[in-house]
């Protein structure tokens, strides 16, 4: 079923990374197999403007799909503001996953820097995709600034760890139920995806989880039917836990047979 994301009509909630992949023709496959319309490239890895990346960029270009240009590895709002700056030049576009990390050891967004990247950033034009954690406070604030999106990690950058905070995140969709939610960054089966989308987020977006696999292709199909399953659950609606068993057959009106004395030969 289609969806609207940044005035764009899409089929496929899945976004997906071009990093990491053992060859650009491996990954050329992976994406068309994922379905993705989105991919995510970096500027500071590959640039078409350079020879180096001119066939990296020529695969990109094939699968004609939406370009998010991200601003990975920036560690403040100026060095953040001048790589999207750089990038809409380079892929004309004005969409931006905007990084700006405050911790090397686990990759997570400075909230600050972020927040003062984002306002910049809105005010040159930018539609903003802000990498984020499921911090409720930052994510309102975001939205404040003028986002129409916000994508709060599973879990650290390339760990797999799936979901570790599933509460906030669904706090997450219920305070913002306006709002674009898409998960990026930790998930590493499709079964996480699953996860996500019956919590009702929007999207998902990754990169490792499928780059990495010992079969990338396989993986991002895996991951393509894993968002359409977990998307199909959440519209459908998910039955709530319970503390105790129910039947699925119910008891009421069911016939009861009994045994005559004579009949069992007293």
């Amino acid at each position: 079923m289609s969806w609207q994301l940044a005035g764009n009509t899409l089929n496929s909630r899945f976004l997906i990374g071009s990093s990491l992949y053992p060859s650009p023709h491996i990954m050329q496959q992976s994406i068309a197999a994922s379905g993705a319309q989105v991919i995510t490239v970096s500027l500071r890895r590959q640039s078409p403007g350079l020879k180096g990346g001119d066939s990296f960029w020529q695969h990109i270009k094939s699968l004609n799909c939406h370009i998010l240009p991200n601003t990975a590895g920036c560690y403040s709002a100026k060095d953040a503001i001048h790589t999207a700056i750089m990038a809409r030049e380079v892929f004309n576009t004005h969409w931006i996953k905007l990084e700006v990390l405050g911790d090397e050891y686990n990759l997570q967004p400075d909230p600050f820097a972020l927040l003062e990247a984002t306002k910049e950033l809105i005010a040159q034009g930018f539609e903003v995709f802000p990498y984020s954690t499921d911090d409720l406070v930052l994510a309102e604030r975001l939205v404040s600034a003028g986002c129409n999106i916000v994508m709060p990690w599973g879990a650290p950058i390339g760990t797999g760890r799936g979901l570790i905070n599933p509460y906030a995140l669904k706090t997450l969709r219920a305070r913002l139920p306006d709002t674009t939610l898409i998960v990026d960054a930790g998930l590493g089966a499709p079964s996480h995806a699953v996860q996500a989308m019956e919590l009702g987020f929007d999207g998902v977006l990754l990169n490792t989880a499928v780059a990495e696999a010992q079969n990338p292709i396989l993986m991002a199909q895996a991951f393509r039917d894993g968002i359409a399953a977990g998307r199909s659950g959440f519209e459908a609606g998910v039955i709530q836990q319970r503390d105790l068993a129910k039947p699925s057959t119910p008891v009421l009106g069911t016939p009861f047979w009994h045994q005559d004395k004579d009949d069992r030969g007293g």
